[in-house]
């Protein structure tokens, strides 16, 4: 990642084990790392975050290839594979550590975040608007190792079994030429 096309984006879609299990599987993806930004707490554990206390929201931190993968190709994914018209809601997850965000890097993405996010509204992709916040990235602290690959490590789990196939299902249908699997 030296060849000056290593960006980072991150975004927060509800519980991070379905969000990295999705990008984890996107050509042009580098890295992807489960924690939490957006938070006053300095070092979040796990279980502070779930607490709701802290401010933090869980999130990926995608480490990526610009010439592979554009922001908008990731936002695109994202947008897709959780439900941007909830308000601090996936699912049966509700808080606003599971809030729908996209955590801005620099002013070119922010804009770039809000443009696209302008242009889904208007085109009327969702039923409800989106509620998706925009926010700084200021500080990202990594969950915890046992977090780290989650899907990948306990595939059996009942809320992997559950929640995660449906998104990876989508990807493959939708986004297939983005696919690691598909090559370059």
């Amino acid at each position: 990642m030296s060849n000056g096309n290593s960006r980072v984006a991150v975004f927060g879609g509800g519980c991070f084990w379905c969000t990295e299990a999705v990008f984890e599987e996107l050509r042009g993806v580098n890295s992807v790392v489960s924690g939490y930004a957006g938070g006053k707490t300095k070092n979040p554990t796990y279980e502070q975050v779930c607490m709701g206390n802290t401010g933090h929201a869980e999130v990926i931190k995608i480490e990526y290839d610009s010439a592979l993968v554009s922001f908008r190709d990731l936002m695109t994914v994202f947008f897709a594979t959780h439900d941007p018209t909830t308000l601090n809601r996936q699912g049966n997850d509700s808080g606003t550590q599971y809030r729908s965000v996209i955590f801005y890097a620099n002013e070119s993405q922010k804009a770039e975040a809000a443009a696209f996010m302008k242009e889904l509204d208007e085109a009327q992709a969702f039923k409800n608007p989106i509620v998706t916040t925009l926010e700084p990235l200021t500080e990202f602290y990594p969950a915890e190792d046992y977090h780290q690959k989650f899907y990948a490590n306990n595939p059996y789990q009942p809320y992997c079994q559950y929640m995660i196939p449906p998104k990876l299902n989508k990807l493959h249908k939708q986004f297939k030429e983005l696919l690691k699997s598909q090559g370059k």
